[in-house]
């Protein structure tokens, strides 16, 4: 999957922005996670879906998704 189909949400002082990788400015400021993340999905969604990637205070990250129609690349066994 190409990178240019992810979003990371991470945090910016007391808010938490989401931005495309390489980009020099954030696609959105918000006041919580949760609404960054809500964000990022919709965008995603409205993209043709990709990679949501969450990371933490310290920059680690905590989470990742894919958001449809993008292909999983590790889809859980069932």
């Amino acid at each position: 999957m190409s990178q240019a189909n992810s979003r990371f949400v991470s945090p910016d002082g007391d808010s938490w922005k989401v931005q495309r990788p390489g980009a020099s400015r954030a696609s959105s400021i918000h006041g919580t996670q949760g609404e960054a993340i809500d964000a990022a999905r919709d965008y995603l969604k409205n993209d043709g879906g990709g990679e949501l990637v969450v990371q933490g205070q310290g920059g680690q990250i905590r989470q990742k998704d894919t958001i449809q129609p993008a292909h999983d690349p590790f889809p859980p066994r069932g």
